[in-house]
């Protein structure tokens, strides 16, 4: 008996399942905290409504015709505050701008290449300086995308389109006569980068690193510059292996990634403004993503993709709108919140407060007869319906308190009135921090 109760005890475990075994990196503290980003893709491709860069790729359109779009990327209707007032109102913390996609246009005045929106565009200016402006102006986080590859610049390979005739008109080499091609582009990618590193951006989003290996982008020296520059800066997981977050795409990972993550994901089917893409996600689906995402500890990278003139879809707004009114409404299970319980202890995704004493359920349905907890060792104080407040009888069955087995957690299911049409969340409110049973179930030698 005494080797059975101490092996039932040996079960019992502090919660810490995702902070276990991963480094400390003060660098990551803001972003693992983010839980909303908004990504922004914004460039040439939205004035055809055609795929950004890769249109060119699958040889949908010519290079020429494609670079041609810039006549009609006016930015006329273009006000970075209103964008940034949308942001901060729904709940996110930080943003990531295509700065250069791969197609190699730049929306800032860089030196190194003709090929932005001052010198080769209608809009005629400057796109990211009052962007980082705005940004700035919210104490938000700022974030630059920026692509590796540039399927313009005559030194890049390899393409798979015919590029237009001299396009080193757009790409001034002084001095770099006797460098190899190679040579010339890897300077190109690292001066690019420096004029974008004198904004002091919080985080860079690389793109392509598949097409080279880190050798050959010198990913290594371009982790050291962006650190010099920059000490606190932090790089998503596409510089090949000197990342610091993995960025996994479009489709939620089952199994959590170790780490710090983000899940980036479109609202339709597109990355760029795309009118014909009428595909987009219902509002529930995004704000389930969202949840699914935070409650295994990662941050939701929403895309939009504005019009050439530089306002945003009615279709994108609404969405986000709408995201934002259900973080308002449940606030607390999301921010100041981590990963919850593992699988097992609860059929739908959770979160827990970082003081361990809140331990949030989420509904992604109406529930029958009752909700399910189970393996929580810890007393519960109260439960009630974030939004509505409606409090919630509970009651425990089965078990052998004795024994350190706690059984099951009955509670009843919300009024129809307390149900999100969304996402319904539930706040246990625990006596103490939440100690789980985590054992494999012994038999009761010894009954009360």
């Amino acid at each position: 008996m005494v080797k059975k109760l101490f092996l039932s005890l040996f079960s019992l475990v502090f919660f810490n399942l995702y902070s276990q075994n991963e480094p400390t990196n003060d660098r990551l503290d803001w972003f693992k905290d983010a839980k909303l980003g908004i990504f922004i893709h914004w460039g040439y491709y939205g004035v055809n409504g055609i795929t950004e860069s890769w249109s060119m790729y699958h040889k949908r359109i010519s290079h020429a015709d494609y670079l041609k779009q810039g006549e009609q990327f006016t930015a006329s209707n273009y006000n970075p505050e209103q964008w940034l007032d949308l942001f901060d109102r729904i709940g996110a913390k930080y943003v990531v701008l295509t700065t250069k996609h791969h197609d190699g246009v730049a929306l800032w005045d860089t030196k190194y290449s003709s090929l932005n929106t001052v010198k080769h565009a209608a809009a005629k200016k400057d796109l990211l300086a009052p962007f980082v402006n705005a940004v700035r102006n919210k104490g938000m986080k700022l974030g630059f995308y920026y692509s590796l590859c540039d399927w313009s610049h005559p030194d890049y390979s390899p393409v798979t389109f015919e590029r237009i005739k001299n396009t080193k008109k757009f790409y001034p080499q002084k001095g770099q006569k006797n460098n190899s091609p190679w040579e010339r582009f890897v300077t190109f990618n690292f001066n690019q980068l420096e004029e974008l590193s004198a904004y002091k951006p919080d985080l860079y989003w690389f793109d392509g690193d598949w097409e080279h290996k880190a050798e050959e982008w010198k990913s290594a020296e371009i982790k050291k510059s962006l650190l010099k520059w920059n000490p606190k800066v932090i790089v998503n997981s596409r510089l090949n292996e000197y990342g610091d977050y993995k960025t996994p795409e479009q489709g939620v990972p089952i199994v959590r990634p170790e780490g710090a993550w983000e899940f980036c994901m479109t609202m339709n089917d597109n990355w760029g403004y795309f009118p014909s893409d009428t595909n987009y996600k219902p509002i529930a689906q995004i704000t389930r993503t969202f949840v699914e995402v935070i409650s295994t500890g990662g941050s939701l990278l929403l895309n939009i993709g504005p019009k050439p003139d530089g306002t945003i879809a009615k279709e994108q707004v609404e969405r986000l709108e709408a995201l934002g009114q259900w973080i308002q409404t449940h606030k607390e299970a999301v921010y100041n919140t981590e990963a919850g319980l593992p699988y097992g202890h609860f059929y739908g995704p959770t979160m827990l407060s970082k003081d361990h004493k809140k331990l949030y359920l989420c509904l992604f349905d109406a529930p029958k007869n009752y909700i399910q907890l189970k393996g929580i060792q810890t007393k519960i104080k109260s439960i009630k319906v974030l939004g509505s407040g409606e409090n919630l009888n509970f009651e425990r069955n089965g078990g052998a308190a004795w024994n350190n087995i706690p059984g099951i957690l009955r509670i009843s299911v919300p009024s129809e009135k307390s149900l999100n049409p969304y996402v319904t969340i539930l706040e246990v409110e625990l006596e103490k921090e939440l100690v789980l049973y985590r054992g494999h179930g012994n038999a009761v030698e010894l009954n009360m």
